[in-house]
């Protein structure tokens, strides 16, 4: 059925801005005027998707909505009220018509993860996983409530890593910066003075060096400016391929110091999806599926997927857990010991929160090992500058004497 979208009055007097389902323009206007809405303009095609993909919506918000959703439905109010309520309500004016829409399409007799499932910019496809999962199932209210503590303790995480790197960042620009103030406004007034050394092939190597790069940044400062930012670009489209997204997960993991981290993230995250939804009754092969995507690593991922085919050929899932070489061997000791306990699903999540206290202790530390390291750079690219301005000065001092 074809989307509209409009923007409206209410009969306070607020502005509304949604998408409405209809089959012509005319029957979207008494649709709205049968929700107590005055329309302003109501618009088909293009309009309809952009205002569907709105504003980008944070982790809190949605998990605000989601957890208010599982309320709802526990507390017995049936799911096309619940969306009602939670449109009217929402937190974040960009849900309003996503919920809107949700709403529309469950009404029409589509189910809850085929609507979800409409918004990928909203509801990834882990949310929609678990979504179809825990409705098939019969735990929806649980999965609901389960993934959205999942999504806060990630918005939680994300904070803290943000504000960890955000000293190092500062330091890194201020260094570049100040940097590239040297090269480019306070070196080229020593070229004059360096002249007649350079004539007589008596300039230092090191002096001649910082000349030169300072020459090239006073001329061609602003094209070599222009091609980093269309490398960037470049890089930025790359980036959001397959085949790139690939390529930065698997060198992600090699990185020193931070490649463990991201490492214990993605391990983390699988491990704590995986216990939820085993816990909750899924089987294990449709739980792996569901779980490889929450990992956030492409080649974590496709690992996991591989080990899910052993699986269903009969093996444990420590084994090959084990055979992709990125599970730590205490993680596959504690799975494999799990497994012959039958107490696989408590101890993912005990080791997903274990994996999460030591990899918060490790950015801690590499953090702090970050602002000495960056000062140290910024001290070293200030020394080398400064003594290619005073050895030239020095040789002549020598040479007068």
């Amino acid at each position: 059925m074809p989307q509209f979208a409009y923007t409206a009055r209410s009969v306070t007097g607020q502005e509304v801005v949604g998408v409405i389902a209809a089959p012509s323009k005319r029957d979207a206007v008494n649709l709205l005027g049968q929700r107590s809405l005055y329309p302003l303009k109501v618009e088909a095609g293009r309009a309809a998707r952009t205002v569907l993909r709105g504003k980008r919506i944070g982790s809190q918000a949605l998990a605000v909505t989601l957890s208010q959703m599982a309320d709802l439905l526990s507390s017995g109010v049936p799911l096309l009220r619940t969306l009602d309520i939670l449109a009217r309500q929402a937190s974040h004016a960009a849900l309003v018509p996503v919920l809107e829409d949700i709403r529309q399409e469950v009404s029409e007799g589509n189910s809850l993860d085929a609507a979800l499932a409409r918004h990928p910019h909203v509801f990834s496809e882990l949310i929609v996983d678990m979504v179809r999962a825990g409705a098939e199932g019969g735990f929806l209210e649980d999965v609901l409530k389960r993934t959205a503590a999942f999504l806060e303790q990630q918005d939680d995480l994300k904070s803290r890593v943000i504000g960890a790197a955000t000293y190092p960042a500062l330091l890194a620009v201020a260094g570049f910066t100040a940097t590239t103030v040297l090269l480019v406004f306070f070196v080229p007034k020593f070229a004059e003075l360096f002249a007649r050394l350079e004539e007589r092939g008596e300039l230092p190597v090191l002096t001649t060096l910082l000349l030169a790069a300072s020459d090239v940044l006073g001329r061609y400062g602003l094209i070599l400016l222009a091609i980093l930012g269309a490398s960037g670009w470049w890089l930025h489209r790359q980036a959001r391929t397959e085949r790139g997204r690939q390529f930065i997960d698997y060198w992600k993991l090699k990185l020193p110091l931070a490649g463990g981290i991201f490492l214990g993230l993605a391990v983390s995250r699988f491990c704590r999806v995986l216990g939820t939804l085993l816990k909750n009754g899924v089987p294990i092969l449709r739980a792996l599926a569901i779980s490889s995507s929450s990992t956030g690593n492409r080649v974590l991922t496709g690992a996991i997927q591989n080990a899910a085919e052993n699986i269903s050929s009969g093996e444990s899932l420590a084994a090959p857990l084990a055979a992709c070489g990125l599970f730590p061997p205490s993680v596959v000791e504690m799975v494999s010991v799990a497994e012959e306990s039958n107490n696989l699903e408590n101890v993912l999540v005990q080791i997903a929160d274990g994996i999460d206290r030591r990899t918060e202790r490790r950015m801690d530390l590499m953090v702090r090992l970050l602002e000495p390291l960056m000062l140290l750079v910024m001290a070293c690219v200030i020394l080398l500058v400064v003594i290619a301005l005073l050895l030239p000065v020095f040789q002549m001092s020598a040479t007068i004497g």
